[in-house]
């Protein structure tokens, strides 16, 4: 059995022109993930990065910078340690207690509008699971699809669940169908998404409509024509 530690700290800021504002700070450890994340108002602005040994501001550029100073990601890998002890120290005190378990929500669209031979981006949203341990597999007409897709970190949400975004590079042709397929420990069933590519190709009708009312047009003159000028040779 796999327990996550979820350890959060918030406070509420106050101002002289008493507007309150929420700063976060979060700890999260298990046998297999970890988190250090910092925030305000619900918004994320810094992370620790395992992976690349570093800390990542995730605000975009202003003038006058925020920064968290260079010893955070030191700070972070520290409390990342002293998570796990009190995570072991929590599950032999607590005999291992069940894990609690919420399914994900997912959803599939394209990046940008979907033209034929250019180059996009499919999106598969997975929401509001827990814990954060998901599967994420791509097919493209039910051939598996590897070397494109991409996974983010998990984001934790203000309920404690997480969100995770994959991605997948494609150049759409008409007719191919792609598949998001996302397994928890929450779901029965692995949980597939599809989507196809349905581009609607430019329509004839319009232009023969308009040739035909035109022709039809131009035969009614001639028509017409011909019946004034016999008259008058009549007359």
């Amino acid at each position: 059995m796999k327990l996550c530690l979820i350890l959060v700290c918030a406070a509420v800021l106050h101002t002289e022109a008493k507007f309150q504002h929420m700063d976060l700070a979060l700890h999260l450890c298990s046998e297999t993930e970890k988190e250090k994340i910092y925030g305000v108002d619900g918004e994320e602005t810094w992370h620790a990065d395992f992976i690349q040994g570093k800390g990542v501001m995730t605000l975009p550029d202003f003038a006058n910078p925020l920064s968290y100073g260079e010893g955070a990601y030191q700070a972070a890998v520290a409390d990342v340690d002293v998570c796990k002890h009190n995570l072991a120290v929590i599950v032999k005190a607590t005999k291992s207690p069940a894990e609690p378990k919420v399914a994900p929500q997912t959803s599939i669209y394209s990046k940008s509008d979907v033209e034929l031979g250019a180059r996009n981006t499919l999106i598969c949203h997975i929401t509001g699971f827990y814990p954060p341990r998901v599967g994420v597999q791509w097919t493209r007409n039910d051939v598996k699809v590897t070397d494109e897709a991409s996974l983010s970190r998990y984001y934790v949400t203000d309920d404690g669940t997480f969100n995770l975004i994959s991605t997948l590079s494609f150049t759409p042709e008409q007719g191919d169908i792609y598949t998001c397929t996302v397994e928890h420990v929450a779901l029965t069933r692995p949980l597939t998404k599809t989507w196809d590519v349905q581009v609607a190709l430019p329509s004839v009708g319009p232009a023969v409509f308009c040739g035909v009312g035109l022709a039809a047009g131009l035969l009614g003159v001639a028509v017409g024509t011909f019946f004034l000028v016999k008259g008058n040779n009549c007359n």
